[in-house]
């Protein structure tokens, strides 16, 4: 246990004077799901959306408070008639048992990310094993649109900063498609690594990055079989032409600062507020990496605790994550982070990169922060539950049952009156 200490007042912004500072901005700075300038037709409220993979379902709470339940809507309402294209298709099948298999760890991935439209009218989530980005209705239950994905995979997503553009990972295509989220219609698309994974807009919308991670559902953990792993690297792509502007593999930086047994595959990322740092996980590692963006190199890694439980065979590592989940405080002094397979969270002092209380959490697996940012919300795909916890202290608030595995936590915008389930 630590003691917290009182927050660091945020140093000015800077302005970026660069393509390569620009794309590490990128990597933290994630869009809020609606902006509070957005005109609305009707009163809205700002809430969360949790997606529950294994069930295909969203439920809907507070963004803040006491984070209670509020709804739930179904994300697979035609679920009958994709097992059936599925089940028709000998590729499309074979891919939908694999990731049953593999990623799945033997449950159908339903729904990955999820954010609400500009008006608040939908939800447009991501559905890996269906292959998809479908929206649906928040007054019908139904489907408006549904866009198929490259390769048969849809993987993350990220939302612009206007909220009118998201952009999601076909992980098996190797390409980010950008979509209206009003339509479904793809504004453009551009090539990545090997299994394109996070996908983060800038702060200006100008540039869309996408971090690959490579083939994370093979037993070839070992450090000398990581060639296998494919090609892992940052893509940064002009946001209104969708041409790649520049690639970033952190390889060549963690090999400077003397971690070249750290994975290069880039998972959960976050921005400080003055944009000089970048805090992200790797594969397979405890803990979290520090990069400096005007001097383009990693200045320190935290190795956070392990759990005397938790096996330290690479293979037992869900998807090659052994944490999962990083999200930052708004003042910039706290970071939050979700220890995956040691099955606990903890508010890391950002000074000092010293961890605070140990919050037990069955394998969580997403980090975020609560409407009003006094809060990190994590989610315990082992629990079946969210659970707050206080950013000044590193204590646990509150926790709230949500359905079968979740992962993604999102703030959204829903109708003022919606208050019940869907579909």
């Amino acid at each position: 246990m630590h003691a917290a200490t009182t927050p660091a007042r945020p140093r000015p912004r800077r302005r970026l004077r660069s393509i390569a500072a620009a794309a590490v901005l990128a990597a933290g700075a994630i869009a809020p799901a609606v902006t509070a300038s957005t005109a609305h037709a009707a009163p809205l409220r700002e809430v969360m959306f949790v997606g529950n993979n294994w069930e295909g379902t969203a439920d809907v709470i507070k963004s803040s408070g006491d984070f209670g339940g509020i709804g739930r809507i179904n994300v697979v309402p035609d679920k009958s008639q994709r097992l059936t294209a599925i089940y028709l298709n000998p590729i499309n099948l074979a891919v939908f048992l694999g990731i049953r298999a593999t990623a799945g760890e033997g449950h159908d991935q339903l729904v990955d990310d999820l954010y609400s439209t500009p008006d608040g009218s939908a939800l447009v989530a991501s559905r890996p094993s269906f292959g998809d980005v479908v929206s649906i209705d928040l007054a019908t239950g139904k489907v408006r649109w549904r866009f198929a994905v490259s390769g048969y995979r849809a993987d993350h997503m990220s939302l612009s900063p206007d909220g009118t553009k998201v952009a999601v990972s076909a992980s098996l295509g190797k390409v980010v498609h950008v979509l209206d989220i009003t339509t479904g219609k793809q504004l453009g698309s551009f090539a990545t690594g090997d299994k394109p994974h996070e996908n983060i807009f800038t702060r200006d919308g100008r540039y869309i990055l996408n971090m690959s991670i490579g083939n994370v559902e093979t037993d070839f953990d070992d450090p000398s079989q990581d060639w296998t792993k494919g090609d892992r690297h940052i893509t940064v792509a002009d946001a209104s032409t969708y041409k790649v502007v520049k690639t970033i593999d952190m390889r060549s930086r963690l090999d400077a600062f003397g971690r070249k047994d750290l994975s290069n595959a880039i998972r959960p990322a976050v921005l400080s507020p003055d944009e000089s740092k970048l805090y992200f996980q790797v594969s397979f590692f405890n803990g979290l990496v520090e990069y400096d963006m005007a001097t383009d190199k990693i200045t320190r890694v935290r190795t956070l605790p392990k759990n005397p439980a938790t096996s330290d065979d690479r293979t037992t590592f869900v998807n090659d994550s052994r944490h999962h989940g990083l999200s930052m405080s708004p003042d910039g002094s706290r970071l939050c982070v979700a220890g995956t397979m040691d099955d606990y969270a903890t508010v890391v002092n950002r000074s000092t990169l010293q961890e605070g209380p140990l919050v037990t959490a069955s394998k969580p697996y997403w980090a975020t922060v609560s409407g009003d940012g006094r809060a990190c919300v994590i989610s315990e795909s082992g629990a079946d539950q969210v659970t707050a916890i206080d950013f000044g202290t590193g204590q646990k608030i509150t926790s709230v049952p949500v359905g079968d595995h979740p992962q993604r936590v999102r703030l959204a915008h829903v109708p003022a009156t919606w208050t019940g389930t869907t579909g």
